[in-house]
Protein backbone atom coordinates (compact mmCIF):
# COMPACT_ATOMS: atom_id res chain seq x y z
CA UNK A 1 0.00 0.00 0.00
CA UNK A 2 1.47 3.10 -0.75
CA UNK A 3 1.61 5.83 1.47
CA UNK A 4 -0.80 8.38 1.82
CA UNK A 5 -0.01 10.80 4.98
CA UNK A 6 3.80 11.94 5.57
CA UNK A 7 4.48 13.29 8.97
CA UNK A 8 7.43 15.06 9.61
CA UNK A 9 7.88 15.76 13.36
CA UNK A 10 10.88 18.36 14.47
CA UNK A 11 11.64 21.38 16.10
CA UNK A 12 11.60 24.99 15.21
CA UNK A 13 13.62 25.53 12.33
CA UNK A 14 14.77 22.20 11.75
CA UNK A 15 13.83 22.30 8.17
CA UNK A 16 11.00 20.65 7.95
CA UNK A 17 9.26 23.43 5.72
CA UNK A 18 11.54 23.29 3.29
CA UNK A 19 11.87 19.48 3.69
CA UNK A 20 8.00 19.69 2.12
CA UNK A 21 8.54 21.96 -0.69
CA UNK A 22 11.41 19.71 -2.12
CA UNK A 23 8.91 16.45 -1.50
CA UNK A 24 5.99 18.07 -3.60
CA UNK A 25 8.32 18.70 -6.19
CA UNK A 26 9.58 15.17 -6.35
CA UNK A 27 7.05 13.16 -5.40
CA UNK A 28 5.22 11.77 -8.71
CA UNK A 29 0.93 12.33 -7.48
CA UNK A 30 0.45 16.12 -6.01
CA UNK A 31 0.70 16.61 -2.51
CA UNK A 32 -1.06 19.04 0.22
CA UNK A 33 1.60 20.58 2.54
CA UNK A 34 0.06 21.11 5.83
CA UNK A 35 0.88 21.65 9.58
CA UNK A 36 1.22 23.20 12.86
CA UNK A 37 2.09 26.92 11.07
CA UNK A 38 -0.94 26.44 8.66
CA UNK A 39 -3.52 25.74 11.93
CA UNK A 40 -1.65 28.30 14.02
CA UNK A 41 -2.16 30.93 10.96
CA UNK A 42 -5.79 30.09 10.72
CA UNK A 43 -6.42 31.19 14.58
CA UNK A 44 -8.10 33.93 15.19
CA UNK A 45 -6.11 36.96 17.76
CA UNK A 46 -8.18 35.65 20.24
CA UNK A 47 -6.88 32.21 20.83
CA UNK A 48 -2.99 33.61 19.81
CA UNK A 49 -2.23 34.76 23.24
CA UNK A 50 -1.89 32.36 26.21
CA UNK A 51 -4.43 31.06 28.72
CA UNK A 52 -6.80 29.22 26.49
CA UNK A 53 -5.36 29.58 22.96
CA UNK A 54 -1.14 29.35 22.49
CA UNK A 55 1.44 31.38 23.46
CA UNK A 56 5.05 32.17 22.96
CA UNK A 57 7.12 33.09 26.00
CA UNK A 58 10.19 35.39 25.52
CA UNK A 59 12.34 32.57 26.34
CA UNK A 60 11.27 30.31 23.10
CA UNK A 61 8.74 28.60 25.35
CA UNK A 62 5.30 27.28 24.31
CA UNK A 63 2.69 27.06 26.44
CA UNK A 64 -1.02 25.79 24.63
CA UNK A 65 -4.51 25.92 26.74
CA UNK A 66 -7.99 23.88 26.73
CA UNK A 67 -9.39 26.23 23.41
CA UNK A 68 -6.11 25.63 21.34
CA UNK A 69 -5.96 21.90 22.26
CA UNK A 70 -10.05 21.52 21.08
CA UNK A 71 -9.37 23.35 17.72
CA UNK A 72 -6.03 21.28 17.45
CA UNK A 73 -7.97 18.06 18.06
CA UNK A 74 -10.74 19.06 14.99
CA UNK A 75 -7.45 19.96 13.29
CA UNK A 76 -5.96 16.60 13.05
CA UNK A 77 -8.91 14.62 12.57
CA UNK A 78 -10.16 17.05 9.94
CA UNK A 79 -6.39 16.46 7.91
CA UNK A 80 -7.31 12.41 8.73
CA UNK A 81 -10.52 13.08 6.64
CA UNK A 82 -9.22 14.70 3.88
CA UNK A 83 -6.43 11.78 3.68
CA UNK A 84 -9.46 9.08 3.90
CA UNK A 85 -11.05 11.06 0.94
CA UNK A 86 -8.18 10.95 -0.98
CA UNK A 87 -5.38 13.38 -1.00
CA UNK A 88 -2.14 13.25 -0.14
CA UNK A 89 -0.80 14.90 2.77
CA UNK A 90 2.27 15.80 4.35
CA UNK A 91 2.30 17.19 7.88
CA UNK A 92 4.47 19.59 8.95
CA UNK A 93 4.67 18.87 12.71
CA UNK A 94 6.12 19.73 16.35
CA UNK A 95 5.49 17.11 18.80
CA UNK A 96 5.67 19.71 21.86
CA UNK A 97 4.20 16.17 24.08
CA UNK A 98 6.41 14.07 22.13
CA UNK A 99 4.96 10.16 22.60
CA UNK A 100 1.76 11.73 23.71
CA UNK A 101 1.42 14.24 20.43
CA UNK A 102 2.35 11.40 17.96
CA UNK A 103 -0.38 9.14 19.69
CA UNK A 104 -2.91 11.93 19.28
CA UNK A 105 -2.17 11.23 15.14
CA UNK A 106 -2.12 7.71 15.46
CA UNK A 107 -5.52 7.52 16.54
CA UNK A 108 -6.82 9.82 14.06
CA UNK A 109 -5.28 8.42 11.46
CA UNK A 110 -5.94 4.81 12.08
CA UNK A 111 -5.34 2.44 9.58
CA UNK A 112 -3.78 5.03 6.80
CA UNK A 113 -0.37 4.06 5.46
CA UNK A 114 1.88 6.95 7.20
CA UNK A 115 5.51 6.92 6.96
CA UNK A 116 6.65 8.82 10.85
CA UNK A 117 9.98 10.80 9.93
CA UNK A 118 11.99 12.63 12.53
CA UNK A 119 13.55 15.66 10.86
CA UNK A 120 16.20 16.54 13.52
CA UNK A 121 19.04 19.19 13.71
CA UNK A 122 21.98 20.35 16.19
CA UNK A 123 20.39 22.61 18.28
CA UNK A 124 23.02 25.38 17.69
CA UNK A 125 22.46 25.49 14.30
CA UNK A 126 18.82 25.67 14.55
CA UNK A 127 18.97 28.35 16.49
CA UNK A 128 21.58 30.31 14.14
CA UNK A 129 18.42 29.63 11.11
CA UNK A 130 16.09 30.49 13.52
CA UNK A 131 18.18 34.57 13.83
CA UNK A 132 18.68 34.29 10.41
CA UNK A 133 15.21 33.61 9.26
CA UNK A 134 13.82 36.67 12.38
CA UNK A 135 9.86 35.12 12.05
CA UNK A 136 10.46 33.28 15.69
CA UNK A 137 10.96 33.71 18.95
CA UNK A 138 14.67 33.35 19.94
CA UNK A 139 14.99 30.24 21.53
CA UNK A 140 12.46 28.52 20.65
CA UNK A 141 14.54 25.86 18.36
CA UNK A 142 16.93 25.49 21.28
CA UNK A 143 13.92 24.35 23.57
CA UNK A 144 12.35 22.24 21.41
CA UNK A 145 15.29 20.37 19.75
CA UNK A 146 15.53 17.30 21.80
CA UNK A 147 11.67 17.46 23.59
CA UNK A 148 9.62 16.94 20.18
CA UNK A 149 11.76 13.65 19.73
CA UNK A 150 11.04 12.17 22.69
CA UNK A 151 9.66 8.91 22.98
CA UNK A 152 8.48 9.34 19.59
CA UNK A 153 8.80 5.99 16.90
CA UNK A 154 9.91 6.74 13.47
CA UNK A 155 9.89 4.76 10.41
CA UNK A 156 12.59 6.88 9.36
CA UNK A 157 15.02 9.97 10.70
CA UNK A 158 16.59 12.71 8.90
CA UNK A 159 18.84 15.06 9.93
CA UNK A 160 19.48 18.59 8.16
CA UNK A 161 22.13 19.89 10.36
CA UNK A 162 24.53 19.16 7.25
CA UNK A 163 22.23 17.55 4.50
CA UNK A 164 20.13 20.20 2.35
CA UNK A 165 16.40 19.52 2.21
CA UNK A 166 16.74 18.19 -1.29
CA UNK A 167 19.12 15.17 -0.02
CA UNK A 168 16.59 14.73 2.87
CA UNK A 169 13.74 14.70 0.92
CA UNK A 170 14.95 12.24 -1.40
CA UNK A 171 15.58 9.48 1.24
CA UNK A 172 11.55 10.46 2.31
CA UNK A 173 10.27 10.11 -1.42
CA UNK A 174 12.37 6.87 -1.80
CA UNK A 175 10.67 5.55 1.34
CA UNK A 176 6.90 6.54 0.72
CA UNK A 177 6.88 4.63 -2.64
Amino acid sequence: MKTQVIVLNGGSSSGKSGIVRCLQTLLPAPWLALGTDTLVDALPPSLREAGDGIGFADDGGVSVGPEFRAVEAAWIEGVAAMARAGARIVVDEVFLGGAHSQRRWQRALGDLPVLWVGVRCEAAVAAGREIARGDRTAGMAVAQADLVHRGVTYDLEVDTTRTEAMGCARLIAARAG
